[in-house]
């Protein structure tokens, strides 16, 4: 009896310790599930946490720094050139403008003058710019402001010494835009209402065709309302500035006596497959004369005459045709055609009117100027452009050649350029331009004198 009770003592320690191993297992798998979904919690956080900052690394991150309630933004790019130019009819003083970018107006066209050959280097073109957004009283109040160093001459006595390529090649900063925009409405200086910026082609050059364009930067007024969702409405008060020639002689000076704004419009239809832009322009073109020759107000300062007056009125058409989806590729047109409009078009290569004094008025002039450019993506990093313009002038038939001698009859150029992209923001390009020029020459039995340029054009440019 008593071993039956000690087996049975025996087997009940061992059945207790069974059930403690049983409850201990029991919690361990309870600790381990745990474990495991704490584990998987974290896991899911950790793929969380990655997302989000997946997402925070590809947004767009915010542009400019805050000053008040304004946002400025800082941008532009740095430039140099390095051109290879030959003029078939004599030479281009060194710094001058027709030496940095072209400039058909510069061309020489000394009837047998010798061909002249330089090699230039230049960093004037180079562009700094600010932008200013502000909400003031829930109004859009925009600012902007746009330098560079080309637009004023090395010789200029603002620059010390008068700058030289021997030395420093200093240059002086130059005002290019400055403008506010409160809604709909625009104050300063801008691209004049009458040109659509939408056609200028990718270029080595500062402009890239320059007599085929209309080209003007000036202080305004313009208001801009969207008239659908697809078209816009411009229209702009004007800075006047009359840009008159004398019978007799070739250069253009401007009367400082106008007594009315010029007005502008343009109406802008923007799609899917590209942009159209018709635009135009009624301006009054004025001097001053003594009868027999006009008062040159920048020459001499209090001079006055009576007043001459011409009616200017012009109209252009400028495109942009979207090649593909991506819009990588496009064609850009723009052709201006007007009356007294001469300052408008070309860098001013035509005068706006010229003052005959064997009848004490100004004669009219009429210009018209066409620019076409194709922007093709040969890879994403590679492109190609090609380009042409043309401006024609045609003089009041009561001015004879004596009378027009010097001043621009015609002038065009044809241009194709290769720009490489190796990293974003980088862009290497090379160009060649054919131009020519042709003026009034009454001492040659046509009538007419011509000089060209061929030039080779190298740029590299870091935007930011």
């Amino acid at each position: 009896m008593l071993q039956l009770q000690a087996q049975l003592a025996a087997a009940q320690g061992e059945q207790a310790q069974a059930a403690a191993a049983v409850t201990e297992a029991r919690a361990a798998t309870a600790q381990a599930q745990a474990a495991a979904a704490q584990a998987q919690a974290a896991t899911a956080q950790a793929g969380e946490a990655r997302t989000k900052l997946a997402a925070l690394e590809t947004r767009p991150q915010p542009e400019g720094f805050r000053n008040g309630n304004t946002t400025l933004k800082l941008g532009g790019y740095l430039k140099l050139i390095a051109a290879y130019s030959h003029f078939s009819n004599g030479s281009v003083p060194s710094n001058t403008l027709g030496r940095d970018f072209y400039l058909p107006q510069a061309i020489p066209t000394t009837p047998g003058g010798r061909g002249f050959t330089t090699e230039d280097f230049t960093a004037k073109q180079t562009r700094l710019w600010l932008n200013f957004d502000s909400q003031v009283a829930g109004h859009a109040v925009k600012g902007y402001l746009e330098t560079d160093f080309q637009t004023t001459p090395s010789a200029s006595t603002s620059v010390t010494g008068g700058g030289s390529q021997r030395t420093t090649n200093g240059y002086t900063l130059a005002l290019r835009r400055a403008i506010l925009t409160v809604d709909k409405f625009t104050f300063g200086q801008d691209w004049t209402t009458f040109q659509y910026t939408g056609a200028l082609p990718e270029s080595t050059d500062y402009v890239g065709g320059a007599e085929g364009t209309v080209f003007v930067r000036e202080p305004l007024i313009r208001y801009s309302t969207p008239l659908s969702r697809q078209v816009t409405l411009h229209l702009g008060i004007e800075n006047p500035e009359s840009a008159l020639a004398m019978a007799g002689s070739a250069a253009v000076m401007e009367s400082g006596t106008d007594h009315m704004p010029d007005f502008t419009a343009r109406l802008v239809f923007a799609g899917q497959r590209g942009e159209l832009s018709v635009a135009g322009l009624v301006r009054q073109v004025r001097g001053e004369s003594t009868g027999t020759a006009l008062v040159n107000n920048t020459a001499s300062a209090g001079a006055v005459g009576s007043g001459v007056t011409a009616g200017g009125l012009g109209g252009s058409l400028g495109g942009k045709l979207f090649l593909n989806d991506a819009r990588t590729s496009d064609i850009r047109f723009i052709t201006a055609y007007g009356r007294n409009i001469g300052r408008y078009v070309g860098l001013n290569f035509a005068p706006d009117a010229v003052y005959n004094p064997a009848t004490n008025r100004l004669a009219d002039v009429d210009v018209f100027a066409a620019l076409a450019s194709a922007h093709l993506a040969v890879t994403p990093h590679l492109r190609v452009n090609l380009m042409g313009s043309v401006q024609t002038v045609h003089y009041a038939s009561g001015l004879t050649f004596a009378q027009l001698n010097g001043l621009n009859k015609r002038a065009w150029s044809a241009a194709a350029n290769l720009f490489y992209t190796p990293v974003k923001n980088i862009d290497l390009g090379i160009e060649y331009r054919h131009g020519e020029r042709t003026v009034v020459n009454a001492t040659i039995a046509n009538g007419e004198a011509k000089g060209q340029i061929d030039r080779v054009e190298f740029a590299a440019k870091y935007s930011f």
